[in-house]
Order: C-alpha cells, then sequence, then structure tokens
C-alpha cells in the first residue's frame, strides 16, 4: 500500500551504530567546547551575556542529542 501523503518512509530499524557512535563523539567534542567557551567568557568578566545564553542554548540542544543517540545504543532490558 502507497502512502500519498508525502511523508518520509519511517526509519529503518537498523540503525548504523558506527554512524551513531561517531555523531555521539562530535557531538561531545563540540558539548565540551562551548563549555570551555562559556567558562572562558564568564571568567574574563565582561563577556557579551547574549552571545553566553546563546552558547548555554546550544549546549543544551547537544546535551538533548547525546541522550537521545545513547538511548538509540543502549538496548531496552526488561526487568
Amino acid at each position: 500500500m502507497n502512502d500519498s501523503s508525502g511523508s518520509p518512509p519511517p526509519p529503518s530499524p537498523e540503525i548504523n551504530e558506527a554512524d551513531l557512535q561517531a555523531e555521539l563523539q562530535q557531538l561531545r567534542i563540540e558539548h565540551k567546547d562551548i563549555s570551555d567557551a562559556v567558562d572562558a567568557l564568564e571568567a574574563i568578566g565582561q563577556a557579551d551575556q547574549l552571545q553566553i545564553r546563546r552558547f548555554k542554548r546550544r549546549k543544551l540542544i547537544l546535551k538533548d542529542r547525546i541522550r537521545q543517540i545513547e538511548d538509540q545504543l543502549t538496548p531496552d532490558i526488561i526487568a
């Protein structure tokens, strides 16, 4: 049966674990880099507060994505 709604097909059940691991590593690096940048900006005392808020918002987005990937990589165990 064809879906004529134009919506994309559902995600493949076969998730490429290597790709997820690579993305996870990259996201962790970016998260740490932003964290270091925020710490440095706050240390100088005259930092742009808007820029710091943007960095912190980006960190939260990265953290959420990191958790999503970790959940995909961790199998569900029913106790």
